[in-house]
């Protein structure tokens, strides 16, 4: 290899570090809709108060909040929103430090999100550092699933995604993308977008940064 020469991404190196995200149980997918629940009644909202506030129809709301069905990123992040919550709060709990270090084998269990539409899980997640009390960014591990759903998801603030195993499918504004292991993508969350795999499951890292 000249001096010149950049090494190949070894996409072992990556599956190594990462490990695999593990299947979510029900404890887990309960807290989302528990915490979404509590804040709305800590708000004094109804159900009929939070479907005018967010755009989503009661029973959806209903759903979400018996954990019927698992909401993804972007509608988590609309009800925080509409809740005056920080995102991290519905996400994985309020942490109490001023700062983290996620050893591999301490990661806290996933959490999986669906179509709202189909119903069909779209990707797993894990939050990397849901002790630090305040954040302003989430950091996830997430497996992307394939998807015939072309569900978009359009809310506030800022992404970043990192390629670490498979292929990924980015569809944002009018354009597609295929994101392989050593790719990134960065953009406004306004922008409607939707992340799926492309033959088989794929894993990114994701910051999500809600403004």
């Amino acid at each position: 290899m000249t001096p010149t020469e950049k090494p190949p991404i070894n996409v072992d190196y990556f599956q190594d570090l990462t490990g695999d995200i593990d299947t979510c149980d029900d404890d887990c997918r309960e807290h989302i809709g528990d915490r979404i629940k509590r804040l709305r009644e800590e708000k004094g909202l109804s159900i009929t108060e939070l479907s005018q506030l967010t755009g989503f129809d009661e029973q959806t709301l209903r759903s979400i909040e018996d954990n019927s069905i698992s909401p993804q990123l972007g509608t988590i992040i609309k009800l925080s929103k509409a809740l005056d919550s920080a995102l991290q709060r519905l996400l994985s709990g309020e942490g109490e430090k001023l700062y983290a270090i996620t050893r591999r084998t301490e990661r806290k269990a996933s959490s999986r999100s669906a179509s709202l539409r189909t119903r069909r899980q779209a990707y797993s997640y894990m939050s990397l550092a849901p002790e630090v009390k305040g954040r302003h960014m989430e950091a996830l591990l997430v497996q992307l699933e394939e998807a015939d759903d072309d569900e978009r998801s359009v809310h506030g603030g800022e992404e970043f995604i990192f390629v670490l195993e498979g292929k990924v499918l980015l569809d944002i504004g009018e354009e597609r993308f295929v994101l392989e292991p050593g790719d990134s993508a960065y953009y406004l969350s306004t922008t409607p977008h939707v992340l799926s795999a492309q033959g088989g499951r794929a894993k990114i890292l994701a910051v999500i940064y809600s403004s």
